[in-house]
């Protein structure tokens, strides 16, 4: 197993155990200043890290593009803590699994790859499984519960993709800086523009963290930033291509952490959706021969 694929699933892991911390979190704090005191956390143990490492002033052109990619970083963020606030973990990432998908259509758009049938065929498929969980958990006749709560979780999932959408613009701007750029850098800035980005809108609904919630807060820090250094050190040696695949893991991680932390049992739908998902992205994410 290469170096890439081990950072990849390690830092995978971290940030799955982060998004069990903040669907906790989630419940008694705004998910706005959740996020926002989340990458607080990480702009300080990453200022401490680069003290340590040096990576040298940053170009303008590296303060723009990862500012930019600071702003999907923020959607995706306050999308999916909303989400994992109103739905369950393991239902949250099987539909976030369709980012790869997505990855393929902007590799067409910003990279100028070919799209071939075979990534059409794919992003069919997981869009057939997005489907699958969205008709099968939440669609009229389900036993997903009352018209309200069922309102309010079609809600999340409209969540769920935004951000899958901008995970996906997120990591192929990662892979574009990350051969340019001292991972260091990258990571530094992927926390100190969102926590400035929040910062105004945190204050609007702040409420002061209890003392458990400051403690897991600082934890989700630690979590989201050593996964995001992982990744970022992956997507530096790797192909985004062969690194998506890997995301599914995260599966395996939300149904533990859902049954073990939440009491969450997956639903049929779920399992069957989740299965489409990952066939469809697979598929789209196999590199040409």
């Amino acid at each position: 197993m290469s170096r890439p694929v081990v950072e990849c699933v390690l830092g995978i892991a971290l940030l799955s155990v982060m998004d069990a911390l903040i669907k906790e979190l989630v419940g008694g704090l705004p998910v706005v200043e959740v996020a926002f005191l989340r990458y607080v956390a990480g702009s300080v143990l990453m200022s401490g890290v680069a003290a340590v490492t040096r990576p040298g002033v940053p170009r303008r052109d590296t303060v723009i593009a990862n500012a930019l990619r600071a702003v999907l970083v923020v959607v995706t963020a306050v999308a999916f803590f909303h989400a994992l606030g109103v739905l369950p973990l393991a239902e949250t990432l099987a539909l976030s699994f369709v980012s790869p998908l997505f990855t393929a259509v902007l590799a067409v758009l910003l990279l100028r790859e070919r799209l071939s049938a075979g990534i059409i065929g794919a992003i069919a498929v997981g869009f057939g499984g997005v489907l699958v969980i969205i008709l099968g958990s939440y669609g009229p006749g389900s036993a997903a519960a009352p018209v309200a709560d069922s309102a309010t979780a079609l809600l999340g999932v409209a969540a769920v993709l935004i951000s899958a959408f901008t995970y996906a613009a997120s990591n192929v701007l990662l892979r574009a800086r990350a051969q340019r750029d001292p991972v260091v850098l990258i990571v530094l800035i992927q926390n100190i523009a969102p926590a400035a980005m929040l910062a105004l809108p945190a204050w609007y609904v702040w409420r002061a963290p209890s003392g458990t919630e400051a403690m897991l807060l600082g934890l989700v820090g630690l979590l989201g930033t050593g996964g995001h250094l992982l990744l970022a050190r992956a997507y530096a040696k790797a192909e985004a291509v062969r690194l998506a695949p890997l995301e599914y893991t995260a599966l395996i991680w939300a149904v533990a952490l859902g049954f073990f932390a939440f009491a969450e049992v997956p639903t049929m739908w779920a399992l069957l959706g989740s299965a489409l998902i990952v066939f469809g992205a697979y598929a789209g994410s196999r590199p040409r021969r």
